[in-house]
């Protein structure tokens, strides 16, 4: 087994409004290895130039500790009035400042919940956009070493996305990966194990969240959990992503907030038309596991209103879970 090394994603911390600097002391005082940079709270008189960052990187050079970025977007619209936008400056400028950090990884996300509402483009229509746009920015994300690494967030499935991937002409480690979310997933109708096996080869990141299923009257509703104590799957998860040929870090993330999935509602089912009587199956054991948790208070969804007075703890306790977990999996060197 590989080792992973356990970080956090900063936007689980965005309530305390930390300076990139503070955010990765936040880190390591907890045990984590690194920060993924959702949010970036600057203070009072500072700009997120050359300067800022090569500042950043160096602090966190000096303390071992690794950085992946954000800011990258791949839907070429306005999400919420649906109007075309230009999305190539957006991506030369994370890109810019992930080469200026020396980092490959730049996390990409626009939006999400799409097919939630009547108003967006079909999935079908989106893709073909994405394709046109993301095809002509290969050149400039080759050019400065970077990885666009689109996350699976409420917005295309896995099979979805590696169909706009065939559309760009792209390859497992090209300029164009993914940052696996397993939370996000069950929001998506997908098993998390299944799913990151038909990505594997794609994923260069990850959000290491946790959520679970339940039963409501119009379907499922999805929650977050305290990384390690959900529904996900890690070890089959991590046991899958030790078999690539690159290192993977794991970035804690959580947040309040539930989702409902009408599944009873067809014409809102018929927007997932690679969901298998299997995977629906699966997710059905899910959400039947975790009646009993829900039922005893092991579990509960939690309001986003009442994250910042939970995310501290959380966080903190979701990096010892997953440390433990890959502790479990990875049996130590001798110098340890």
């Amino acid at each position: 087994m590989k080792p992973f090394r356990v970080g956090i994603d900063s936007y689980s911390l965005k309530p305390l409004e930390l300076s990139p600097f503070e955010t990765l002391d936040w880190a390591q005082r907890q045990g984590g290895a690194g920060v993924q940079f959702t949010e970036v709270h600057l203070r009072d008189g500072q700009q997120l130039d050359d300067a800022l960052l090569k500042d950043v990187a160096a602090y966190a050079a000096e303390r071992g500790l690794y950085i992946e970025w954000g800011g990258g977007q791949h839907i070429p619209f306005d999400t919420t009035t649906w109007q075309t936008r230009d999305i190539f400056p957006i991506n030369q400028r994370a890109a810019r400042q992930a080469h200026t950090l020396g980092t490959s990884v730049v996390r990409s996300c626009s939006g999400g919940l799409m097919r939630w509402s009547d108003e967006a483009p079909p999935t079908e229509a989106l893709l073909r956009a994405m394709a046109r746009t993301l095809r002509p920015q290969k050149p400039m994300l080759t050019d400065l070493g970077v990885v666009l690494a689109l996350e699976l967030h409420f917005e295309f499935t896995t099979f979805e996305l590696l169909r706009l991937f065939d559309m760009c002409d792209a390859e497992p480690d090209g300029c164009f990966g993914i940052c696996l979310d397993p939370m996000n997933l069950l929001t998506m109708l997908e098993s998390p194990v299944a799913a990151t096996e038909r990505i594997l080869p794609w994923i260069v990141a990850t959000h290491a969240k946790d959520g679970a299923l339940r039963l409501t009257e119009s379907g499922f509703e999805s929650f977050t959990v305290e990384a390690g104590c959900g529904s996900v799957n890690f070890p089959a998860i991590l046991r899958r992503l030790a078999t690539l040929n690159r290192p993977i870090n794991l970035s804690v993330e959580d947040h309040g907030g539930s989702f409902d999935i009408p599944i009873f509602d067809p014409t809102f089912l018929s927007r997932f038309p690679d969901l298998t009587a299997a995977e629906l199956s699966a997710l059905l054991k899910l959400a039947r596991a975790a009646q009993g948790r829900l039922a005893a208070g092991e579990i509960a969804p939690l309001a986003r209103a009442e994250w910042p007075r939970h995310c501290e703890r959380r966080v903190r306790n979701g990096i010892v879970n997953i440390k433990r977990i890959v502790a479990e999996m990875v049996p130590p060197t001798s110098a340890e």
